[in-house]
């Protein structure tokens, strides 16, 4: 199989060299910018183009690795050159290959494959794609030639369906983006507490760190800890108490909001962790709080 890429930012990097290093063929890259095309090239040892027309001639399988807003415009301006038999694929994590919704018309399998993985320096992050689940939904004719892609070079791969593309996706963010989120919450209230932002980031990293690493190697209900698996009702009411009660906490309802309700979910894990505690106490308090603000 020979890949192509229409699009040269940190996805095309990491994705070509990638392939490259593990024995795909890659043909090379075109981009609107042609010093990006020919800097994707060098970086891995493949050709520059400055016609689509030419890249897609020399290419069967085309991943487009633009930012998902450009794709439908990619699409447009590629699918009436000579794309018959060929596999298009983009990279996006939300948008499934129905944005190529006119593709059997002209002939080609379309397909989404996302990686999840955080793709956060051009240079480096191929790297820690070797580790990497891949995620491709789309046209069923050619699916396993693409799925064997990766399956070559020893990624897990999961199917899905373009109907899950964006509640995937939404998981994935949970996962990662979000959890960005519900650090900063932490800093604020360390900040609320007399620490300097950086101290309070800095402070709260090895927990961060530590748990991160808990998950990864013994999964969410071993890697459980806290108040919440313990029972401890007090503590709970207290963390309550002091959200409610924080004078200079922003977004205090928001983030009692948020508080709650991942609760709900670590009793849920924290009940399948050890069978024969008692949480009913535990849930009656968040109940009862998420009531009282008709949550």
């Amino acid at each position: 199989m020979k890949v192509g890429f229409i699009g040269a930012g940190k996805v095309g990097f990491s994705l070509g060299k990638y392939f490259k290093e593990h024995g795909v063929d890659v043909t090379g890259y075109y981009s609107r910018l042609e010093s990006s095309a020919q800097s994707a090239a060098n970086f891995t040892k493949t050709k520059k183009y400055i016609s689509v027309k030419k890249l897609l001639g020399d290419s069967d399988t085309i991943f487009i690795t633009v930012p998902d807003d450009v794709i439908e415009e990619v699409w447009n301006n590629i699918k009436n050159l000579d794309i018959k038999n060929k596999n298009i694929c983009h990279c996006s994590g939300s948008i499934s290959s129905t944005a190529f919704f006119d593709a059997y018309e002209y002939g080609a399998y379309t397909y989404s494959v996302h990686p999840l993985c955080a793709i956060s320096d051009k240079l480096t992050s191929y790297n820690k794609l070797k580790n990497t689940y891949f995620t491709i939904e789309g046209c069923k004719e050619h699916l396993s030639d693409i799925i064997q892609i990766f399956d070559s070079l020893g990624n897990k791969v999961i199917t899905i369906s373009s109907e899950n593309k964006s509640l995937y996706h939404c998981g994935a963010v949970m996962a990662s983006n979000l959890v960005t989120g519900l650090f900063a919450i932490a800093i604020d209230m360390l900040e609320n507490c007399g620490f300097e932002k950086e101290i309070a980031r800095n402070a709260l990293i090895s927990l961060f760190v530590g748990n991160s690493n808990s998950i990864a190697e013994n999964g969410v209900v071993k890697a459980l800890t806290g108040p919440i698996e313990r029972s401890d009702v007090t503590t709970i009411e207290k963390h309550i108490a002091s959200i409610k009660n924080s004078n200079n906490l922003k977004s205090k309802e928001s983030i009692l909001n948020i508080y709650l309700l991942l609760s709900e979910k670590l009793v849920e894990i924290a009940k399948e962790k050890h069978l024969n505690r008692d949480y009913s106490k535990l849930i009656e308090v968040i109940n009862n709080e998420k009531h009282s603000i008709n949550l």
